[in-house]
């Protein structure tokens, strides 16, 4: 068997249809093995990234789904699932982006706080209200001085 009858053989093309709008048609599961670095990578709906052994490597499935499309992935780019299911491989669902795009298009932590338009007091993260942290993490300007008067009238 060639590379790709054996990757056809572990795709169940008849997946659940995406609830994001951007990608069309059902997702394409893989059914084959599943790779992961830590207990934690899990996903969103607890799939794992498929994993697939060709020229004497294990490469993640969707990776390989997508070479086979449209060729080689430039290093400073990565393969986004707009469908969000890590082990789906249907090449409509893949997109090329940049490393930035692909984590804040996620559901993680880093994603969900850029997101944010004000801080948990309600105050808005606009340029002139928001000091930016050298980890880069943002701070309210307005919460940090009503801190500081609070401290400094405790003392």
């Amino acid at each position: 068997m060639t590379p790709a009858e054996r990757f056809a053989a572990k795709v169940n093309p008849a997946g659940p249809v995406s609830l994001n709008h951007a990608a069309p048609g059902p997702c394409h599961l893989w059914t084959g093995g599943a790779r992961s670095k830590r207990a934690h990578d899990a996903g969103q709906y607890g799939e794992f990234y498929g994993a697939f052994y060709v020229d004497g490597r294990t490469v993640r499935a969707h990776q390989f789904a997508y070479e086979q499309a449209h060729g080689p992935i430039p290093t400073s780019a990565e393969v986004d699932h707009r469908c969000r299911r890590r082990n789906c491989v249907n090449v409509a669902h893949l997109e090329l982006v940049d490393h930035r795009t692909n984590t804040l298009r996620s559901t993680g932590p880093t994603a969900l706080n850029a997101r944010k338009v004000q801080c948990i007091h309600g105050h808005p993260f606009t340029p002139d209200n928001t000091r930016v942290r050298a980890d880069g993490s943002r701070r309210c300007i307005t919460c940090e001085r009503t801190r500081t008067t609070t401290e400094r009238q405790a003392a």
